[in-house]
């Protein structure tokens, strides 16, 4: 969830004098936190990449066959290309081999995809709609937290302890972080085993 971490952000003009005249000061509250690890984020940099994630997803393919839907996609890339993004996301966990086969007296690989990727964007006045929702939303969360820092904070400590520094970061939000990661990996269960939709229907 959105947290309500503010700091202030100034537009400054230079004059010929030294006098600075303020054009915009406003205060600019943190509305989105990403949670992942660098060697996800950069294999999420690339486009292909994402695709890739998202027809394995759903299917168990081959190179060949993941080669063949980029191209139906509109994506011409030559199937050494493909098996180097395969790989770039095999390397950071996010692709699994699924299934071998033996096929011509070779071995045929077929690749899943351990992650799913939400691109969305919420239309047009859904804030205003949601406003309510995110109310609530945010003190069952604070009531939820609470009882899991009042049961596992141990736990939470010892993870936060043994993580390294972000090199990216000044700031780290460890615990935070890892409130993050249960919630995620729990409401990836859910969605997975189709709890969510349940709770939907």
């Amino acid at each position: 969830m959105e947290y309500s971490s503010y700091f202030s952000s100034s537009i400054m003009v230079v004059g010929a004098h030294p006098e600075y005249m303020s054009l915009l000061e406003e205060d600019v509250p943190i509305r989105n936190v990403i949670t992942t690890d660098p060697q996800k984020a950069q294999a999420l940099e690339n486009d292909v990449r994402a695709k890739v994630l998202d027809m394995l997803a759903e299917d168990e393919l081959t190179i060949k066959e993941i080669h063949a839907e980029l191209r139906r996609r509109g994506d011409e890339k030559a199937e050494t290309t493909v098996r180097h993004h395969v790989n770039i996301l095999k390397d950071a966990e996010m692709v699994e081999i699924a299934r071998l086969e033996e096929v011509g007296g070779g071995t045929q690989k077929y690749y899943k995809s351990n992650t799913r990727v939400f691109s969305y964007e919420l239309p047009q006045g859904a804030d205003e709609t949601l406003d309510n929702v995110f109310a609530d939303t945010r003190t069952e969360l604070a009531d939820l937290i609470a009882q899991l820092v009042a049961d596992h904070g141990e736990e939470i400590e010892a993870v936060a302890r043994e993580m390294k520094p972000c090199e990216y970061c000044e700031t780290q939000h460890y615990e935070e972080f890892i409130v993050r990661e249960l919630m995620n990996r729990a409401l990836t269960e859910m969605g997975e085993d189709g709890e969510l939709s349940d709770l939907f229907s």
